[in-house]
């Protein structure tokens, strides 16, 4: 074939193909801007706020490890000084990788069910780099980062019922118990509260970083722990004052610290409703200690450090459900008449039942969150300087709907934990031996001395 007719063929197949190709080459051109259009539109997570989340997830790992830790410590007998501490790191560490492997899935794996967040995301399937999560406005972040900063609130919250029965519960009871109370308990009321699809969420119930799931939650568990471990050998005779109020302030102020990442971090942005909470935060705490140093002055004649440290901690558990909706004010109000109530509880209710709470969970975390959920539903009012109502909700609606959010959780709690304690108790025991006890867990438990002569 000459070049010339060659030349001409392939003109005439060029031709011929591109005809037949004209339609793909359409669709290809009409596709390309709208494909172009799609990964525009993709969502890019904001890098000050992924900074932001990132900081408070530490500054909440830092109120467990060694913040709870040495608060607790301080307020035991030296020989379990070393128990507590242990507790606290094994429950925090355990609590890291139920979470990864089915926690988060639980309580945010996107099923629709009011109890349940469902299977869809068990050992973080499908979380990837690109994966985001949304915060309150249009903003969304890598949703790692949101994992990570929920996972520090699943690991802290079984710690803080390791103070009602410290000195006297075996180390293996206490994590077994919570590794199945977080997964019967706290999962299931974080769903609730939390997700979108949640029961309390539906209501419409108010807990700006966790009132009912943490505090009430924990509050519960603790009491009736603390209970049914029973009160520990010479409870009301013996000596057992806190062997170190210095660790235990020191303890306090980093749980201080720490909970401005657990309040203002709950916000997921950085943005005035993180400020907001953060001022929250701040003068909360600041009326509770006032006030509880007041009162204590007023019943005993003196202002005592435990009483201080007491008082800060129920001011930050008060102002958790309301950080970010409160105003200033309101937060002031509702750290002033915690102190009083908490005090009450400590004082009069568990002296004149009996029951051995070793750190006041119940008294401190339990009441205060119990104040603070009913409280948020008053102080969100626009007319008392916080964010104001949904569209048509009364502030008398709102505070039903808070009383109903803490029924559910006191049921739920209370029924869920009372069971899980007697099935640990089949299992593995809830208490160490009498010898065991008179020893000391740190040597008994754990081989070890948290401090020589």
């Amino acid at each position: 074939m000459s070049f010339s007719k060659f030349s001409s063929a392939f003109g005439a197949l060029g031709v011929a193909t591109a005809g037949l190709l004209a339609p793909v080459v359409a669709f290809a051109q009409e596709a390309a801007p709208a494909a172009a259009e799609a990964v525009a539109a993709a969502p890019v997570p904001d890098k000050g706020d992924t900074a932001f989340m990132f900081l408070c997830t530490l500054l909440v790992l830092f109120m467990l490890m060694p913040g709870l830790g040495l608060f607790y410590g301080g307020l035991v007998r030296a020989k379990n000084m070393l128990s507590v501490l242990m507790q606290c790191t094994m429950i925090g560490a355990v609590m890291m990788l139920v979470w990864v492997v089915y926690g988060y899935s639980f309580a945010f794996g996107g099923s629709t069910n009011a109890f349940f967040g469902g299977t869809a995301k068990l050992f973080l399937s499908g979380i990837t780099m690109d994966s985001t999560a949304a915060t309150f406005s249009d903003a969304v972040i890598p949703e790692f980062i949101f994992m990570l900063f929920q996972m520090t609130f699943a690991a802290l919250t079984p710690a803080l019922i390791v103070g009602a029965f410290a000195e006297r519960i075996k180390f293996s009871a206490a994590v077994l118990f919570c590794i199945l109370w977080a997964t019967f308990v706290y999962f299931p009321v974080a769903h609730m509260v939390w997700d979108a699809n949640g029961l309390l969420f539906g209501w419409g119930a108010l807990d700006f970083a966790g009132g009912t799931v943490v505090h009430i939650n924990a509050g519960v568990a603790g009491l009736i722990g603390c209970i049914m471990v029973g009160k520990r050998i010479g409870y009301g005779k013996d000596m057992m004052a806190p062997h170190s109020m210095t660790l235990t302030l020191v303890g306090a102020a980093m749980l201080w610290l720490g909970w401005f990442g657990f309040n203002a971090g709950s916000n997921l942005e950085a943005s005035g409703g993180a400020m907001l909470a953060t001022v929250n935060t701040f003068i909360a705490t600041a009326a509770a200690i006032v006030s509880w140093a007041v009162v204590e002055t007023f019943t005993r004649g003196k202002a005592s450090m435990l009483g201080a440290a007491s008082g800060m901690i129920a001011g930050l558990v008060a102002i958790t459900p309301a950080a970010g909706i409160a105003g200033p004010m309101g937060a002031i109000v509702m750290g002033l008449l915690v102190s009083p109530l908490c005090y009450f509880f400590i004082a009069v209710i568990k002296n004149k039942f009996g029951y051995d709470d070793t750190a006041d969970v119940f008294g401190v975390h339990g009441i205060g969150g119990l104040f603070g959920a009913l409280a948020t539903g008053i102080f969100a009012s626009a007319s008392l300087g916080g964010i104001g109502y949904a569209e048509g909700v009364t502030m008398g609606g709102q505070f039903m709907t808070q009383v109903k959010a803490v029924l559910v959780t006191l049921v739920w709690c209370g029924v869920g934990s009372f069971v899980l304690y007697k099935v640990v108790d089949l299992v593995v025991g809830l208490r160490v031996p009498v010898e065991a006890e008179r020893e000391g867990l740190d040597l008994a438990s754990h081989g070890e001395a948290a401090y020589h002569s």
